[in-house]
């Protein structure tokens, strides 16, 4: 039976990276770089399982595709829950940002985001929930424009007709380097309610390295988007440095923040972020001797991976490939994997973009494979609901 609303909410409730010759990029073998629907399945929803907090998960877990949410999306990328269970998926390429109906599938468009300039890998990218969204009904959104990316907050007034739901977009932050390339794009608030941006170097590698550059970094913001308190380098929305092309950012039970990064050549990367280090890109490309980088806690070859994003559930991290088309397992022990990883999905649904959690055992996961880059097959792209363990 289709899972209702009610028991979404109950569960949201209830726990709260074109390639450049060669490179892992958006994540693909196709011309232009990054990187199979099987039927849904249909379930009741179990009780939830829950990892004790530091508990080591098994080895080996599962995946079960409970059932598909949504068919039919463009070019989907960033996804937010509601507070009532449906979803807001934002679409790179047509610069729009729509409601899921999770009991239906229904989709309804809330508006085009104005300003948004999609080219290559850049476009309408990450979106979230204010941390006061139960009250203030802002939604934030990181994309691309004619100059730069940046990130925006726009009020989402659900009783205007479809297509006008949208407030005009006020710039919260700006300037971050805009290329072909490499636009980062994942935007999360933390457990401290800071907002936090995953960036590219947008195929300038020395901005990595640059810390007055916010290119190739984690950033730290206020909602308002000033530095944080609390940042590593005074004044700076630097948080972490030396990245790639960040577009995975989790948290887990301990609040320990985890993010992805693609590789070029060689490594694509999981990494246990610490506030000031260094992650080596591009003098390091995954695992260093040079005790100046702060080295990944799992990596892969580019054709096995090229991650997105990334969620946490069931004690391990959960990260989409787009060219590995599968789904990664990482296990953790504090702040290092417990485990191989292990793969899911693999081939079945083609490019995965992101998973989000909702609920101690269940993912959102939205496939990529209209972007330019997949294959696309009928009623692609698509939401999945997945059971893990």
């Amino acid at each position: 039976m289709i899972v209702r609303r009610r028991a979404v909410t109950a569960l949201l409730a209830a726990s709260v990276l074109l390639l450049t010759a060669g490179c892992s990029s958006d994540g693909g073998g196709s011309p232009g770089g990054e990187e199979s629907a099987s039927p849904s399945g249909t379930a009741s929803r179990p009780s939830p399982t829950r990892q004790a907090a530091g508990q080591t998960p098994p080895a080996q877990g599962s995946v079960k595709v409970v059932r598909t949410v949504a068919t039919g999306l463009d070019s989907p990328w960033g996804l937010a829950p509601l507070p009532d269970g449906d979803l807001l998926v934002s679409s790179r390429d047509d610069r729009t940002i729509t409601r899921v109906d999770v009991e239906t599938g229904r989709k309804t468009e809330l508006g085009e985001v104005p300003g948004v300039a999609p080219e290559g890998e850049g476009g309408l990218l990450g979106i979230a929930l204010s941390p006061d969204y139960a009250s203030d009904h802002m939604v934030y959104a990181y994309f691309t424009s004619a100059s730069d990316n940046r990130i925006v907050r726009m009020l989402y007034d659900a009783q205007k007709p479809s297509g006008e739901q949208l407030g005009a977009p006020d710039v919260v932050f700006r300037g971050i380097p805009k290329g072909f390339v490499h636009n980062g794009g994942r935007i999360e608030f933390g457990p401290d309610k800071m907002l936090y941006a995953g960036t590219g170097e947008s195929g300038d590698t020395g901005l990595s390295q640059d810390r007055d550059s916010t290119g190739g970094k984690i950033l730290r913001l206020t909602p308002e988007g000033e530095p944080a308190p609390g940042n590593p380098f005074p004044d700076s929305p630097v948080y972490s440095y030396g990245h790639r092309n960040v577009q995975g950012l989790a948290w887990d039970d301990q609040q320990r923040l985890f993010a992805a990064e693609f590789g070029q050549n060689t490594w694509d990367e999981l990494n246990a972020i610490k506030p000031g280090d260094n992650y080596g890109w591009p003098k390091a490309e995954g695992r260093s001797d040079d005790p100046e980088f702060h080295n990944p806690i799992a990596q892969w070859g580019t054709d096995e991976a090229s991650p997105s994003g990334i969620a946490h559930a069931e004690g391990s991290i959960w990260m989409a490939g787009l060219q590995g088309e599968r789904l990664w397992r990482i296990p953790l022990k504090g702040t290092e994997a417990a485990a191989d990883p292990q793969a899911f999905l693999e081939g079945e649904y083609g490019r995965l973009r992101t998973v989000v959690q909702v609920g101690s055992d269940r993912l959102w996961l939205t496939t990529s494979n209209t972007d330019g880059r997949g294959n696309p097959k009928e009623g692609d792209d698509r939401i999945l609901e997945l059971q893990v363990k």
